[in-house]
């Protein structure tokens, strides 16, 4: 398990202009200015991962065994389950996650979406954004509840985003996750950004509920990302995953920052690979 790495959130440039796919575009320029703001010391270093072969040499150079890919289903980003799929085929250190939108879907569809995308197309997780949809909720409004319940049946984690780029952080409420892990306790519920900037909270949260796991990724690095730290070298060693948030920060450089944060010895691998490897089943 040594200097093994998996990094739980990760998507190629390529993928959307969102993550920097078009120099001279108005995102273009917002990646590069998030970079910047997490302490990414390459602001454009997103650029190499111009296709799915370069994406890889990326993660390799990296160190990393295993990158989960994550897909999006928002009203301003869109990414197909089969896309996702057709991305990581083939390529041994990576992995995919799916997205669902209840909203473009319809519940009943949504659940049908997710059967097929889990048991057709290998997808190891499913994705929600209920924060950024049309309208917003948060992960506790009972839309999402048939979709939790799926993955729960399946036995596939599901992944919350929130986060500070949320259009309203009333949406990134760390207690609405605490219901939905009393109400699914067999439900891996992975929460992508820390639902920084409730950092405390959401620590709170998954103090109470060992289905809770968090994924700090870059805001680890801005200010009161070290609770996330001082929480896994408490009680919850098991419980916080490492994720680059590449394109948002690089994914070598993310690595050796976080083996700088303060981590325990007796904890530093577990947050670098073996919470993510038991969660994501990829055995011992």
């Amino acid at each position: 398990m040594a200097n093994q790495v998996i990094d739980m959130r990760s998507r190629p440039a390529f993928l959307h202009d969102f993550y920097g796919k078009t120099p001279g575009t108005k995102d273009y320029e917002v990646v590069k200015w998030l970079n910047g703001r997490v302490g990414s010391k390459e602001p454009e270093h997103f650029t190499r991962s111009k296709d799915a072969a370069s994406f890889a040499d990326e993660i390799k150079a990296a160190g990393i065994t295993t990158s989960v890919v994550v897909g999006r289903d928002t009203p301003s980003i869109k990414h197909s389950n089969d896309e996702i799929a057709a991305l990581v085929k083939g390529h041994k250190e990576m992995l995919g996650f799916g997205s669902i939108d209840p909203h473009r879907w319809g519940v009943r569809a949504a659940v049908q979406e997710v059967e097929r995308a889990v048991k057709k197309l290998g997808v190891r997780g499913i994705n929600v954004e209920p924060g950024f949809g049309a309208p917003p909720r948060n992960c506790d409004d009972p839309m999402l509840f048939p979709i939790y319940d799926a993955c729960d049946q399946l036995g596939v984690p599901v992944s919350i985003m929130s986060g500070p780029t949320a259009p309203s952080l009333d949406m990134v409420n760390p207690s609405a996750v605490g219901h939905v892990a009393k109400a699914f306790p067999n439900l891996s519920i992975i929460c992508y950004h820390g639902f920084y900037p409730y950092v405390n909270e959401i620590i709170g949260v998954a103090l109470r509920w060992e289905n809770v796991f968090i994924v700090p990724d870059m805001y680890i690095f801005v200010p009161g990302g070290g609770l996330y730290v001082e929480a896994a070298n408490g009680c919850m060693k098991n419980q916080i995953l490492f994720g680059s948030s590449y394109p948002f920060r690089p994914m070598k450089q993310s690595i050796d920052d976080y083996r700088t944060l303060g981590f325990k010895d007796d904890v530093i691998d577990s947050v670098m690979y073996g919470n993510a490897a038991r969660v994501l089943k990829l055995g011992a």
